[in-house]
């Protein structure tokens, strides 16, 4: 009895080997429906198997599973699994021809299973992180299954840093954990922006539409930079009349918030220990140099200021001014002509006057010009009194 049941173990063990290496080349081969399947583990799945067209017929045929059923019908096996609990899980169609060899297709089965976890932290530095620093961000991925077709994305805010594909290849296909990590350099931009990770699971087009994602909870980062002046001080004097309000400013930004300390011409009385120095009242005891000191313990930066103190000017404006009239004659044997311009400009003008007299003789006409000044008079004053004189020669001609 015992060596039969030695017999049966040696002929099943033989059996096994010559299906794992059947002739795989053989023309009319077992047909798998689906091609290829994608599970996830612990879920149901299903596939059948399409033994031969006739070469099997007659002959044996079965197909190797790792869990679930089978059922045949005629040359069509079909494999069922209510739950998916094997990592490896490849079944194989084969069948026997003439005791010599197998003919044998095999279903290639991707278990899936998405990270159970993904988190992200800094890792370097552990203490205090400073501007122009450069720290580690490390993302780690929790029990997924095929590590292999892992893919990782480092974000700020909405913004992808880097993307990185696993390099670890495992035979057995089972959940691992893997670690990536990003090296970053920190700025005061940085200061309360928030960094994440993102792990999905790439299985191709078979497997689950859109790809599992599962990403990390968010961290807050805390930059400390030194004290930065928001506007450049003035380069030139800051000027003020005596009695005005003065306010100079020297306003900056740093983690953790500065402190400001001013240093005041001798004579002031002011003071102030915020960012704007305010005067009421402007002095000759005001003048002289200012200096803002800020500091925050990081870091620490000066703004200084000139400031003169002057009297309140009074404009003066000049009186008008009239532009002298110009008066010119032309005289002829049988006509006279007179014309006069008068022009009153009450903006401060130069004038120069010249006079020129020309005589010419002919034996019909004689013509002089003359450039002469007249009093300052409006025309129409000047019109007047040359009606009045011509109505007093005309009375005088008629008495």
């Amino acid at each position: 009895m015992f060596f039969r049941f030695i017999l049966l173990v040696v002929s099943s063990m033989s059996f096994l080997r010559s299906v794992s290496s059947g002739e795989e080349s053989c023309t009319d081969k077992p047909v798998f429906t689906p091609s290829t399947l994608v599970v996830r583990f612990g879920d149901p799945t299903f596939a059948s198997c399409s033994v031969c067209q006739h070469d099997c017929i007659n002959h044996l045929y079965k197909m190797e599973i790792p869990v679930g059923l089978t059922t045949t019908n005629g040359t069509t096996i079909s494999w069922t699994v209510n739950r998916m609990t094997e990592w490896q899980a490849s079944p194989i169609c084969y069948y026997t021809v003439k005791e010599k060899y197998q003919c044998c297709t095999t279903l290639p089965v991707t278990v899936y299973q998405p990270p159970d976890n993904v988190s992200i932290s800094f890792v370097d530095p552990t203490g205090p992180m400073l501007e122009g620093q450069q720290c580690t961000l490390q993302c780690t991925v929790e029990d997924v299954a095929p590590v292999e077709n892992l893919t990782v994305t480092f974000y700020r805010g909405r913004t992808v840093l880097s993307q990185q594909q696993s390099i670890i290849s495992d035979p057995e296909n089972k959940p691992m954990t893997d670690i990536f990590s990003l090296n970053i350099t920190l700025s005061k931009e940085d200061d309360g922006v928030q960094y994440w990770c993102e792990a999905k699971l790439e299985l191709g087009p078979d497997g689950p539409q859109p790809p599992p994602v599962v990403t990390s909870q968010n961290i807050t980062t805390t930059v400390y930079y030194g004290p930065q002046l928001v506007k450049s001080p003035h380069l030139g004097p800051n000027i003020v009349v005596k009695g005005d309000r003065l306010e100079l400013s020297c306003l900056a930004v740093g983690n953790p918030s500065p402190s400001y300390t001013w240093t005041l011409p001798p004579q002031s009385t002011s003071n102030s220990n915020s960012s704007i120095l305010t005067i009421n009242s402007a002095t000759f005891a005001d003048e002289g140099k200012y200096t803002c000191s800020v500091s925050n313990g990081i870091g620490n930066v000066t703004a200084e200021f000139d400031v003169v103190v002057r009297l309140e000017l009074t404009s003066t404006r000049l009186p008008p001014t009239t532009t002298p009239t110009t008066t010119t004659t032309s005289t002829t044997p049988s006509t006279t002509t007179t014309s006069t311009t008068a022009t009153t400009s009450t903006t401060p003008t130069t004038t120069t006057t010249s006079t020129t007299a020309t005589t010419s003789t002919t034996p019909t006409t004689t013509t002089t010009s003359t450039r002469a000044t007249v009093p300052n008079c409006s025309t129409s004053s000047f019109l007047l009194h040359r009606f009045i004189m011509c109505f007093m020669l005309l009375f005088s001609a008629l008495v």
